[in-house]
């Protein structure tokens, strides 16, 4: 692995990178950092040139003022790709990551190969995201949005342990996923502003995310770029269910149920991962 620091839109960003071939973005969630595509990485380095930057706000890439919104990580990401000399690129995410792949492949689909997604927010999961058997899984994203919410996350190196966690955890189906790295999670978070600059996501996040719990969520043009879906079949956050309305948003979609796995397929069947990755990005000739 080679670890570099790159200067990008005002911004110097932790990058690292494995491999040879055609280039592949790998954008992380939360609570997670670079360290989280690891196993993914080392599997498909004889086929690609991964990048897996720590996205603003995360793991040792420079942190924002404020709310920083997947909008603007894209911005981020695209002038990432200029200062590494990409000029096309395909990109594989979840969660937040995923977040940011909307937009980018809406703003810049001329640079993207294909994208490549596990389980991650989009516009058709409307109001059920806040039905009331839902709420005891969201209740996360209120509390990032308040002052105090680093100060008692980091008060201690326990509280943060137990914190980051329990959402390893309880977000997987295979449960031990993390335990191999929990130390090396706890250490990322403890760092000066990761908490914050985390949770900076969410603040910038909440209007958006209401108006699509109330159904008002604003009409975007679809996305064309060729698309690979596998939703968990076990997520406690995102049920299969919710894959109905995903042909709104992605014109050209390949959609299957990744079974066995949680929230984190990439660390809890990294095997089967990287074989999904390999395939889709083969079949689009981008291999």
């Amino acid at each position: 692995m080679e670890h570099l620091t790159v200067k990008a839109n005002g911004a110097a960003f932790h990058v690292t990178r494995i491999g040879a071939g055609k280039p592949l973005l790998l954008l992380h969630g939360w609570p997670e950092f670079w360290l989280t595509w690891e196993p993914v990485m080392a599997r498909l380095s004889d086929h690609f040139a991964l990048i897996a930057p720590d996205l603003r706000g995360f793991g040792d890439s420079d942190k924002p003022d404020g709310p920083y919104a997947p909008e603007q990580h894209t911005d981020d990401v695209l002038a990432l790709m200029d200062a590494l000399g990409i000029d096309r690129a395909g990109v594989v995410g979840h969660d937040v990551g995923g977040a940011v792949m909307q937009p980018l492949a809406r703003k810049a689909p001329e640079r993207i190969a294909g994208l490549f997604f596990f389980d991650f927010v989009y516009p058709g999961i409307g109001p059920r995201m806040a039905a009331p058997d839902r709420l005891n899984h969201i209740w996360y994203q209120s509390f990032h949005q308040m002052e105090m919410a680093p100060k008692l996350v980091g008060a201690t190196r326990e509280s943060c342990r137990l914190y980051i966690g329990h959402f390893l955890k309880n977000w997987s189906y295979r449960q031990d996923a993390f335990n191999d790295v929990l130390d090396a999670f706890t250490d990322n978070f403890l760092k000066a502003g990761n908490l914050a600059g985390g949770f900076a996501h969410y603040r910038a996040a909440h209007a958006a995310r209401v108006r699509m719990m109330k159904g008002e969520a604003p009409s975007l043009p679809a996305i064309t770029v060729p698309t690979c879906i596998r939703w968990a079949e076990h997520d406690p956050l995102f049920p299969y269910a919710w894959t109905d309305r995903l042909g709104e948003t992605f014109t050209d979609l390949d959609l299957k149920m990744f079974e066995g796995v949680g929230h984190f397929p990439h660390r809890e069947a990294p095997d089967r991962a990287s074989d999904a990755i390999r395939t889709f990005f083969s079949r689009i000739g981008w291999i």
